[in-house]
């Protein structure tokens, strides 16, 4: 029985198990499904042991025990072969099994190699340990936190690059501007080197760049030796009072800089004291601007007493602070003794109607000559007019003078027009949003008829209506000599617009015309399109947006253009309108035409 345990699929002849003997091991076998039974997977393997070495020694069989059930074999046997359909079924199963966890290997596999990191070489491994070794960076979106604690360290983006780009700019352009790059103190620090003994450039703006009392350290040095920077702008940078005091030390022994702008810096009473100390002591300061800051009382005392000293600032600059009327009271004294000043911005100080005539008196007790003065949005009403209209009413120096933005109203109106019947020297005046109506506006116009100075008349922002309009074309269709003419905002309606339109035909001297969201519409804007097709050789710039102008006013406007040889307007706006494609392809073809016949650029903004 040498081949007794050998296993034939050839023939089927019956089973006769004998010699195997079954043992309690479990591990996975294969599954063979029994016909009629439920069929199941049972981990069972089947150990088969030769008849002969579970024999004895005298041929007998010993029987297993413990419930063991031993099968002997008598012949050699072979086990039936399984069925056709049990194959087939055995394999529908088997076989997706098999493919999933073929596919399943392959596929992690492929995950393994991408995923897993390449070895590094020697120099790649270096640059690593570099990079590991390097200060951290920490970025932020403040003005000036964007750089690295030490001076030297690279920066994100490459800024160290961009710092010698503005060394470089330093030293070869006359003009620099490094504003809003937000390049900190450490930038600054590094860019100072460069205007130590600088011969090139006059003006430099450093505005809006995040520098603090620890950056202005490193003008220590610098400032005095540089004699050839002109105009220094610190704007924006959040440097407060102890920067302005430090920074003020350094300039007293400055002789070149003449202008000084140190707008929306944070400081206040303590660093303008400090900046009048600096004016009793320099003095080439010629333009000193201190907008938007926190100057109070104390500060302007400060200020106006350096001025007592002080007789070369000829422009300062105090918008947006909180000086009042005592503080522009104490500043007015300072402008009695001196000499120097020309321009005084105060904008926006609520120094009120007690404000104005302190300041109207200590101009006019003034030595000096005054040439601009803007004391818009102070709350100056008809009374503080009246301190106005005496000031300028004598004054042969002013030429520019703005009350935007206060109330005045038709009373306050009335007093400044009789002034401006003997003043001849003024040139500009602001009068808009100062709840100025038609009667105001008629007392205006009639000033107008001999006053021949006046060439800008801002009248924006008043609810003048159309007889307003009607009353200053009334006069300016053949008098008067204004260049500039702002009425935006004022409600003269579509009949406003025929009055514009009709003194378009007559007057030589309007070149700038502001019509600004005055309900105009398509009515207004034809009536100003045949004024247009007239010979006009004043009218250069027109203004109509948001007037609610249509295709058809936009059409009236493209055909005067064209029909208009001699056109001289070059520019118009009519943004903010309701145009739609075909009005804006009209106004292209008219702009297109100009050019072809006349060889002028016309600009139509839409």
């Amino acid at each position: 029985m040498a081949s007794a345990s050998a296993i034939s699929l050839a023939s089927p002849p019956p089973v006769d198990f004998r010699a195997p003997v079954l043992t309690r091991r479990r591990h996975c076998a294969p599954f063979l499904p029994t016909p009629g039974r439920r069929r199941c997977l049972k981990s069972r393997v089947c150990v088969v042991r030769d008849a002969a070495s579970v024999s004895s020694s005298s041929g007998s069989v010993r029987r297993p025990t413990g419930g063991r059930r031993v099968y002997r074999e008598s012949q050699p046997q072979s086990v039936h072969p399984i069925p056709g359909w049990q194959a087939n079924e055995i394999m529908s199963i088997l076989v997706p099994g098999g493919l999933f966890l073929a596919i399943s290997f392959v596929f992690m596999k492929l995950l393994d190699v991408i995923l897993s990191p390449k070895p590094q070489t020697e120099s790649s491994q270096s640059a690593t340990e570099r990079k590991t070794s390097s200060p951290e960076m920490k970025w932020s979106f403040a003005a000036g936190t964007n750089l690295l604690k030490n001076l030297g360290g690279r920066l994100q983006h490459d800024p160290t690059l961009k710092l010698n780009e503005f060394a470089n700019e330093l030293r070869a352009l006359r003009i620099v501007d490094m504003s809003g790059r937000n390049f900190g103190d450490e930038g600054l620090i590094f860019l100072t080197e460069s205007l130590a003994y600088n011969q090139i450039a006059e003006e430099v703006d450093f505005s809006a760049n995040g520098i603090t009392l620890n950056g202005l350290k490193a003008f220590d040095g610098v400032l005095q030796s540089n004699f050839v920077l002109t105009t220094l702008n610190l704007s924006g940078n959040p440097i407060g009072d102890e920067g302005v005091k430090f920074l003020c030390e350094l300039l007293v022994k400055n002789t070149g800089l003449q202008k000084l702008q140190l707008n929306s810096t944070g400081l206040g009473d303590e660093g303008a004291k400090a900046i009048a100390e600096l004016l009793k002591k320099n003095s080439n300061i010629r333009v000193l601007e201190l907008n938007n800051n926190t100057i109070d009382y104390s500060g302007f005392a400060g200020i106006a007493g350096a001025l007592l000293e002080n007789n070369s600032v000829c422009s300062l600059h105090l918008n947006g602070n909180y000086g009042g009327p005592l503080g522009v009271a104490s500043l007015a004294k300072g402008i009695e003794g001196n000499r120097s000043l020309r321009d005084l911005h105060l904008h926006g100080n609520a120094i009120g109607n007690e404000g104005a005539r302190a300041l109207m008196l200590g101009l006019s007790a003034s030595r000096g000559k005054l040439t601009l003065l803007d004391i818009s949005n102070n709350e100056i009403g008809s009374t503080g007019a009246h301190y106005v209209a005496e000031y300028i009413k004598n004054n042969k120096s002013l030429l520019w003078l703005n009350l935007y933005m206060n109330e005045i109203g038709d009373e306050g109106a009335e007093k400044i027009a009789n002034a401006l019947k003997r003043n001849r020297t003024m040139m500009t005046l602001d009068l808009g949003g100062n709840n100025i109506h038609a009667t105001g506006v008629s007392c205006i116009a009639n000033a107008l008829k001999d006053n021949n100075v006046i060439t800008t008349l801002e009248l924006g922002y008043n609810p003048i209506g159309p007889d307003g309009a009607k009353a200053l074309c009334d006069v300016l269709k053949f008098h008067g000599n204004i260049q500039t003419l702002k009425l935006g905002w004022c409600q003269i309606g579509q009949k406003g617009a025929e009055f514009i339109a009709d003194i378009l035909k007559y007057n030589t001297t309007i070149s700038t015309l502001d019509l600004r969201a005055n309900g105009l519409m398509n009515e207004g804007a034809i009536c100003l399109a045949q004024s247009l097709k007239v010979v006009n050789e004043a009218l250069t710039s027109l203004d109509l947006a948001f007037n609610e102008i249509r295709d058809p006013g936009a059409f009236a406007i493209a055909q005067a253009l064209k029909s208009n040889e001699d056109v001289a307007i070059t520019s118009i706006n009519l943004t903010s309108n309701f145009l739609t494609k075909l009005g804006q392809s009209a106004l292209t073809d008219a702009r297109d035409h100009v050019l072809e016949m006349n060889g002028k650029e016309l600009a139509i903004f839409f």
